[in-house]
């Protein structure tokens, strides 16, 4: 199995690369930062991998995408599955105060993304199986006033990846909509922990299984989804005036 895995460094996407490593999969990570890379990669090889590539790319950077896309490719020599893990979790009050900082962020949540999978679904089209599976969030449920410039992305995304995956399934290609819940990762360092706060190895497992299933859609813990379905049953007259 050769996976490519973006925003490798990411706790949910190391814990799934772990279970694809635990399989003897290859993998080509793609992160930012090179330490927090090599970290991963040596642990991955030592979990079992059959061989691990890795590259340094700033997915901001659209314009290298096709690039970074062919490389992971030949380095493989091929590819059967894509995971898109990386995002930002960003400031919503500084969004507000700054136009600048509210496009940063659609940029890296939702553009870059949709910039590499236009990219990939065409690669995976011809080739006529595959799957490719994004780390949304069910903060794109419903927009509140916490974070909405990042559930903007998330819904965005989401509803990009609707559309892909009605084409692509004429294809063979699965296309995997994941949506984490509160989980106790880096990313959420700065928020209180609740009850509802998952490990992050658990969700890494739920997203390998999904990937492996060829899922649709999957709320990460399940418990999510009758949440989210209660969440946006609320009449907007009401939800308006709650803070969330």
């Amino acid at each position: 199995m050769k996976v490519l895995i973006l925003g490798a460094t990411s706790a949910l996407a190391h814990e799934a690369a772990r279970c694809f490593a635990k399989d003897g999969a290859e993998l080509f990570l793609v992160a930012r930062t090179e330490s927090k890379l090599a970290v991963v990669a040596n642990d991955l090889k030592a979990r079992g991998a059959r061989r691990v590539e890795t590259g340094l790319f700033d997915l901001n950077e659209l314009d290298r995408h096709e690039a970074l896309l062919n490389e992971a490719i030949a380095a493989l020599g091929g590819l059967d599955m894509l995971l898109i893990a990386h995002g930002t979790l960003g400031d919503q009050r500084k969004c507000e105060l700054s136009v600048a900082e509210t496009l940063q962020e659609l940029n890296t949540n939702f553009i870059s993304v949709v910039s590499l999978l236009t990219i990939s679904a065409n690669y995976f089209e011809q080739q006529r199986h595959g799957c490719i599976a994004v780390i949304s969030s069910v903060a794109g449920e419903r927009g509140r006033q916490s974070n909405y410039v990042y559930g903007t992305g998330k819904a965005a995304v989401s509803a990009f990846l609707q559309g892909l995956r009605n084409r692509l399934a004429k294809a063979n290609v699965a296309v995997v909509t994941i949506k984490p819940g509160t989980v106790d990762t880096p990313m959420t360092a700065g928020m209180k922990k609740g009850l509802l706060f998952a490990r992050p190895d658990a969700v890494g497992q739920g997203i390998y299984q999904a990937m492996l299933k060829g899922k649709d859609i999957v709320y990460l813990p399940g418990y999510w989804r009758p949440i989210m379905l209660i969440i946006k049953s609320i009449p907007e007259s009401i939800f308006k005036k709650l803070s969330l």
